[in-house]
C-alpha cells in the first residue's frame, strides 16, 4: 500500500502530463496513516493526513476536546492521533468521544437528515465537558450546521480545516 501511495504522490508532485502545479495533497481516509507519513517524507509539497488540520485547530481551542465518529472502529485510531499531536506540542488533553450510532447506515441508505440528527445528538452528549467538537470523519462534515445549532459549541470539520490548513501553508503560515 505504501508503494502505491508513493506512486500517487510522485505523480501529483510532478503533475505528470498536466503542465500545472499541485499545491498539496490531502488524503481523506485515516486508515492509511503510515503510508501517508511515508509520502510526507518523500515529497516537497504539503501533505495532510485527513484529520491533521482539524486536530491542530482543536488544539488551538483548548485542552478538553470532543470527537464525534460514525464508524466506531475509527475511534481508537483517531483518539491516538489526536493524543499524539497533543503530546508533540507538550499538551495534556482530555478527549471525550461520542459514536453517532446508526448515522453511517442512515447516510448509506440515503437518509441524510437522519444522519445529521444522529450526529448532532451524539455531539450534544459532549456539551459541558469539552471546549470544541471535532467531527472526525469527512462524511460527518455535512452535519456541521446542525451540530453547531444543537450544541452551541465550536464545531470543527475535517474538510474545512484541511482547506484552511492548505491556505495557511500557501501564505507561508503554520497551522
Amino acid at each position: 500500500m505504501t508503494a502505491r501511495f508513493r506512486t500517487l504522490a510522485d505523480h501529483a508532485a510532478t503533475n505528470a502530463g498536466k503542465g500545472g502545479r499541485t499545491a498539496g495533497i490531502l488524503f481523506s481516509c485515516s486508515a492509511f496513516g503510515p503510508a501517508i507519513d511515508a509520502v510526507k517524507a518523500r515529497v516537497t509539497i504539503p501533505v495532510l493526513r485527513p484529520n491533521e488540520a482539524a486536530f491542530e485547530a482543536a488544539l488551538s481551542m483548548g485542552d478538553k476536546l470532543g470527537l464525534v465518529v460514525s464508524f466506531a472502529p475509527s475511534r481508537a485510531s483517531l483518539e491516538e492521533e489526536l493524543r499524539a499531536m497533543a503530546n508533540e506540542r507538550h499538551r495534556d488533553v482530555t478527549i471525550r468521544t461520542a459514536v453517532a450510532a446508526g448515522a453511517l447506515e442512515a447516510l448509506k441508505a440515503g437518509d441524510a437528515d437522519r444522519h445529521d440528527l444522529l450526529v448532532a445528538d451524539a455531539a450534544a452528549r459532549l456539551v459541558g465537558d469539552v471546549d470544541a467538537i471535532v467531527l472526525g470523519q469527512f462524511s460527518l462534515a455535512r452535519a456541521h450546521d446542525r451540530v453547531a445549532l444543537h450544541t452551541g459549541m465550536p464545531v470543527i470539520t475535517t474538510p474545512r480545516s484541511a482547506v484552511e490548513g492548505f491556505r495557511a501553508r500557501a501564505l507561508g503560515h503554520n497551522t
